[in-house]
C-alpha cells in the first residue's frame, strides 16, 4: 500500500472539522474522525477507482458527513491536498 501523506492545510482542515463537529455533540468529532479514516483505507486500497476532477486531482466522498478528500498519487505516495466541505467554496484548493 502507498504511504499516505497530508498537506499541511489539509492537515488544519482535517482538525479544525472534528473540532468543530466534537462542539456541536459529544462523539461527533470522533465519528466524523473515524468516517475520513474509512475514506483513506479505501483509497489506499485502490486509489486509482477515484474520478479525477482536476488535473491529477482525485476525489473520495466521505460517507455519513458532506466532505470529500482530495488527493493525488504521486509515485509511492498518495499526498491528500484538502479535506473539503462540500457546500463550500468549491475550488479554493487549487493552488495547493
Amino acid at each position: 500500500m502507498k504511504a499516505i501523506l497530508f498537506h499541511p492545510d489539509a492537515e488544519a482542515e482535517l482538525i479544525d472539522a472534528a473540532v468543530y463537529y466534537e462542539q456541536q455533540q459529544k462523539d461527533l468529532g470522533k465519528r466524523f474522525l473515524t468516517s475520513i479514516q474509512d475514506g483513506i483505507n479505501r483509497i489506499q486500497i485502490n486509489p486509482s477507482l477515484y474520478p479525477i476532477v482536476y488535473l491529477d486531482f482525485r476525489r473520495c466522498l466521505i460517507k455519513t458527513f458532506p466532505f470529500d478528500i482530495l488527493f493525488r498519487i504521486i509515485q509511492d505516495r498518495i499526498v491528500i491536498i484538502a479535506v473539503m466541505h462540500l457546500h463550500r467554496e468549491p475550488n479554493y484548493w487549487k493552488n495547493r
